[in-house]
């Protein structure tokens, strides 16, 4: 059984949060940011593994290994790489769960190069703008959508099992 349910990816720099511009990441750090969503994973009662790296190999090796480990969703704060990783895309486009993008700042409001996200593509939504509260939001979105997909899925399953109405009974069947 995976130990975790959810992956929360911070991207490079974030681990700088608390030091870095607080007017407009605000005074947070990364431990309290982490904190605060330990705390709303436990009152939503899932199970979160946290990764945060400067290095983009590392962050792709990351999100490959979420294809095999029980990860069933991610939240990625992708920091600058959101504007220009490939790479990051490519790998996030490998899996099969729902990836929910989160920022800190209201980055339609920033710099033209922070407007654009190359990676939102691979992701179900995006959440800006809110601070801590992008990332709580965020997780709660990707609860629900994890949620709604495994009903989808049993409903589908349900529809398959049992004869189809109009069916001739099996003569042999027990």
């Amino acid at each position: 059984m995976p130990n975790h349910d959810y992956l929360i990816l911070h991207g490079i720099n974030l681990n700088m949060f608390g030091r870095r511009d607080a007017r407009i990441y605000g005074t947070a750090t990364l431990e309290d940011i982490n904190s605060a969503l330990l705390n709303v994973a436990g009152q939503m009662g899932v199970r979160l593994d946290f990764f945060q790296s400067n290095l983009e190999g590392a962050m792709v090796e990351r999100i490959h290994r979420a294809l095999d480990d029980g990860t069933r969703g991610v939240v990625i704060n992708a920091g600058a790489w959101t504007h220009y990783s490939y790479g990051l895309l490519d790998a996030l486009n490998i899996l099969s769960v729902p990836v929910v993008e989160v920022h800190m700042s209201h980055v339609g409001a920033r710099e033209e190069f922070r407007r654009h996200s190359v990676i939102a593509p691979a992701c179900c939504g995006s959440i800006a703008g809110f601070g801590v509260n992008s990332y709580l939001l965020g997780l709660m979105a990707l609860d629900q959508m994890v949620q709604e997909r495994a009903q989808r899925q049993r409903r589908a399953e349900e529809a398959c099992t049992g004869p189809l109405p109009g069916m001739i009974p099996d003569p042999f069947a027990g």
